[in-house]
């Protein structure tokens, strides 16, 4: 009988151990999910209403793109740019898309010949972005948020 109560209050005593619970904090749970966050990726890029047709993420990324890359070409055929030396660069353009959808122009990556025989072509480009339609900012985790991206614009003038 003896036996039987001492091995019955250590079964106690160990049992004890398996109803503890441990406390995790909010800071804990916090740091974990920022570890596992892929902060270059979002769930939906910038998009115009141009592109609600496309289903897939490629698909709207490739059609916003394009739209602000045509955008952009149709604003520059507008005006009557004359060179005197051929033209043949690519013009590397930094964007950023707010939460809001506002699109701001960071930096241009312009070659000195280009800037040289078009010296307002910063001022052409910026002009052109002015005349975009509504964009509805990139999404990450049901949340708007604030994208920057490169884009690529090639000029050729004869």
């Amino acid at each position: 009988m003896k036996q039987i109560c001492i091995f019955l209050l250590l079964v106690m005593l160990c049992s004890c151990e398996y109803f503890n619970v441990k406390k995790v904090s909010s800071e804990t749970i916090l740091k974990e999910e920022l570890q596992t966050f892929n902060w270059n990726d979002v769930d939906e890029y910038p998009t115009f209403s141009v592109c609600d047709s496309t289903s897939t993420k490629q698909e709207k990324k490739a059609c916003f793109e394009q739209t602000l890359t045509s955008f952009i070409y149709n604003y520059l055929q507008k005006d009557a740019i004359i060179v005197t030396h051929d033209i043949n660069d690519t013009i590397k353009l930094n964007f950023k898309v707010t939460a809001t959808g506002d699109l701001i122009l960071l930096d241009t990556k312009i070659d000195s010949l280009t800037n040289n025989e078009i010296p307002n072509i910063k001022q052409l480009l910026t002009e052109s972005l002015d005349s975009l339609p509504k964009i509805f900012p990139a999404i990450k985790r049901g949340q708007q948020v604030t994208t920057e991206f490169t884009l690529p614009i090639i000029v050729s003038a004869n």
